[in-house]
């Protein structure tokens, strides 16, 4: 093993030899763990060796040494690719050199702190901001290996507190940084033994192992995912912080038939490269058969957005390729999906269920037995009369799902409803009281809530102001003439204008439930 002192880091890194690879993760310690840090080199405390991939090839991809963007590498010498230990060399870099802005609010400087007796226990170094900063005790380390700089920070001080830095200066001039390198043209080692490095280690989470596993200069895992979602931001995919454990799974589903992402990694790396094409059509496809067959355009009116992961292994095919659905196949992806909400199928045993379900489902595909709409789901009335509306529930979710396959008119104007703007918009705006508030609150004498599912439907705000708080027999003379017909877009009894609001909720709730029993297939 060999070592580096801090001075041969710094050029290192300014001639650009030192690099990172784009598997790593970004650059995540806290200021006052570099400070820590430091203060471990200072009293020659164990602080870990660091791990190069030396080689002479620069890759196409890579990352920034945390807030510093790196030059561009000195032909004259190799690249040191870091795979152990890019905390603690940005963390060295950042503090000792003085050459490169970084970018990042959140970086402070370190400052020796003179005034303070070594200690085998307490720090003397600590992370500043300049508010902070007191010059009477503090120095910046920042100039230690900047002739001038030092000299003009020193050249003020009392003998006494000028050779207390001195002292300072020179165990960090003579510090060294175990280092172990190694060499080889062969590139999918390199991320194989940085994954399991890190399983040693602080672990990384799933998509930093599998960005690592699966690596190579053509194939970088989380930028396949960050394109896909840019693709699919019609779908209500936006950011990979928010969707990547439903893309993992999908993952996990399509290649290993398992709904938990980590068993990815029992996988070949290359295999998972070389199918990547499937994932990728199997979520498209699913999205697609979401939208045009269950009339859903967002993930965001799935009652789970678990229930993408079964579907998409489904859909799963090489590219070039198309899966056609024939029509048994779709009745019984159907049925599961309603059977699947209206039961709560996965509000528990998610893991069992899911998996169970991605068995049937390949089964199903291609052309088997498949028993994946074989389990109960009673719907009564008391679904629509005891849940109340609350979007983001399940039981409103799949309410406000099952309103969207009857085509639903617009209550005053009667013509057809743009479900795909008001679902992808999918706020409570979209949806009110079909007897109104107003008009209960005067009535004062309902057995049943008035937020409860049976009293709502689609209707846009410019209807619910014409609408307004009257009877349902007063608005009915502001509706278009097919009033028959929009009604029953509802699934909703003429028993409406009566005005009698128990009477008109459970007649509707008993239509609901049919409406969703004939959904489930009983």
């Amino acid at each position: 093993m060999e070592s580096f002192t801090i001075r041969e880091v710094l050029d290192a890194v300014y001639r650009g030899q030192i690099r990172i690879p784009a598997f790593q993760r970004g650059f995540v310690w806290e200021p006052d763990r570099v400070a820590f840090l430091i203060d471990s080199i200072y009293k020659n405390y164990p602080f870990g060796a660091l791990l190069f991939w030396r080689t002479n090839e620069q890759l196409r991809s890579e990352r920034q040494l945390g807030p510093f963007e790196l030059p561009e590498p000195d032909a004259d010498f190799p690249i040191d690719y870091v795979l152990d230990g890019q905390q603690r060399v940005t963390s060295i870099f950042g503090v000792f050199q003085t050459e490169i802005n970084g970018d990042s609010d959140e970086w402070k400087e370190i400052y020796f702190d003179f005034s303070q007796e070594d200690d085998v226990q307490e720090t003397q170094f600590f992370a500043l901001s300049k508010d902070e900063v007191d010059l009477e005790k503090h120095f910046p380390l920042r100039t230690i290996f900047d002739t001038a700089a030092y000299r003009r920070s020193t050249k003020d001080m009392s003998d006494e507190v000028a050779a207390s830095i001195d002292r300072m200066q020179s165990v960090f001039k003579e510090a060294r940084i175990p280092v172990q390198t190694f060499k080889t043209d062969e590139k999918e080692k390199v991320a194989i033994i940085f994954e399991r490095i890190n399983r040693q280690g602080v672990p990384l989470d799933t998509l930093q192992l599998l960005s690592a596993w699966t690596w190579s200069e053509d194939f970088q895992l989380q930028e396949q995912f960050e394109e896909l979602i840019a693709d699919l931001n019609e779908f209500g995919f936006t950011e990979l912080s928010n969707d990547i454990s439903l893309l993992l799974r999908c993952t996990a589903a399509i290649l290993s038939d398992s709904s938990r992402p980590e068993d990815l990694v029992n996988l070949n790396g290359a295999d998972v490269r070389a199918r990547f094409d499937e994932v990728l059509n199997g979520i498209r496809g699913a999205l697609d058969f979401m939208d045009s067959e269950l009339c859903l355009p967002s993930i965001e009116n799935l009652p789970y957005q678990n229930i993408l992961v079964p579907l998409s292994v489904f859909f799963s095919v090489p590219g070039g390729q198309q899966v056609i659905l024939n029509e048994h196949q779709k009745e019984i992806i159907k049925r599961w999906f309603w059977r699947s909400s209206f039961s709560k199928r996965y509000s528990s045993g998610v893991l069992r269920h899911m998996d169970a379900d991605i068995s049937e489902m390949r089964s199903l595909k291609q052309g088997n037995a498949s028993t994946l709409d074989q389990f109960g789901a009673p719907v009564s009335p008391d679904y629509f009369l005891v849940n109340r509306f609350q979007l983001r529930s399940v039981s409103t979710k799949t309410f406000v799902a099952m309103l969207a396959q009857n085509s639903p008119k617009n209550l005053i104007g009667g013509d057809v409803v743009d479900l795909r703007k008001k679902l992808q918009r999918y706020n409570r705006k979209e949806f009110h009281h079909l007897m109104p508030k107003a008009f209960l609150a005067k009535k004062n004498n309902s057995e049943v809530g008035e937020s409860v599912l049976a009293n709502f439907c689609f209707i846009s705000s410019a209807n619910n102001r014409e609408v307004g708080g009257a009877a349902p027999s007063v608005y009915r003379k502001k509706m278009a003439d097919n009033v028959e017909e929009i009604l029953s877009s509802h699934i909703c009894p003429y028993a409406l204008f009566d005005d009698d609001y128990d009477a008109f909720v459970k007649s509707r709730a008993q239509m609901l439930a049919d409406r969703a029993i004939g959904l489930c297939g009983y």
